[in-house]
């Protein structure tokens, strides 16, 4: 059976990157059969009122101009819809999720598309698919008070019908980086194929 899998890095730096690594590293694990990946390091645009006007259209009566905004939108969409698992590499700035994963996030969380209203509340439209997040932390422990971002992506990816989800945390690598990285790469191996 082909996999496809969605590679999504967030981090700022390049060079010298834990969440890059790691999600680098997992995507070597998996060896999908085909890759797509979306490097948001050069920030996406922020939704704005012409594209929320745009997707509260319904398709067959959008004009030109609002499926030229919606284009990128429904890009990213497309790229996570043929994806059988999602791999994101992301830091943690600030106890949450880097703005460019947030606009990410905001382009792709779409009525009609990755979820539904229904007469019992919303069901995500992309089931069946599996999630692996690669969270690095300077100070922050994954799971604690201070962490702003696993249950977030953990939630807004549930949301969309993604439930399977799986977080490799490389956390307070200020405070044992050796530690923090052997307990990650240790994470890595026991993922599952």
């Amino acid at each position: 059976m082909t996999q496809t899998l969605l590679h999504i890095d967030t981090s700022a730096r390049h060079h010298g990157s834990v969440s890059r690594d790691l999600s680098a590293r997992i995507v070597d694990r998996l060896s999908p059969d085909h890759l797509i990946h979306r490097d948001l390091s050069q920030a996406l645009p922020q939704i704005t009122e012409a594209w929320v006007g745009a997707t509260f259209t319904p398709d067959d009566v959008r004009t030109d101009a609002q499926r030229e905004t919606l284009a990128l939108s429904d890009r990213l969409v497309d790229e996570l819809a043929a994806a059988d698992t999602i791999v994101i590499g992301t830091p943690m700035y600030n106890f949450g999720i880097p703005a460019s994963l947030k606009a990410w996030v905001d382009l792709i969380a779409r009525v009609g598309r990755t979820f539904e209203y229904t007469e019992t509340g919303p069901r995500g439209l992309l089931t069946g698919k599996r999630a692996i997040i690669a969270i690095a932390t300077g100070g922050a422990e994954i799971g604690s008070d201070a962490d702003f971002a696993s249950g977030y992506l953990r939630f807004v990816l549930g949301f969309m019908g993604v439930t399977d989800v799986q977080i490799v945390a490389a956390d307070r690598l200020n405070a044992d980086q050796d530690a923090a990285l052997d307990s990650a790469a240790a994470q890595i191996t026991a993922l599952a194929a």
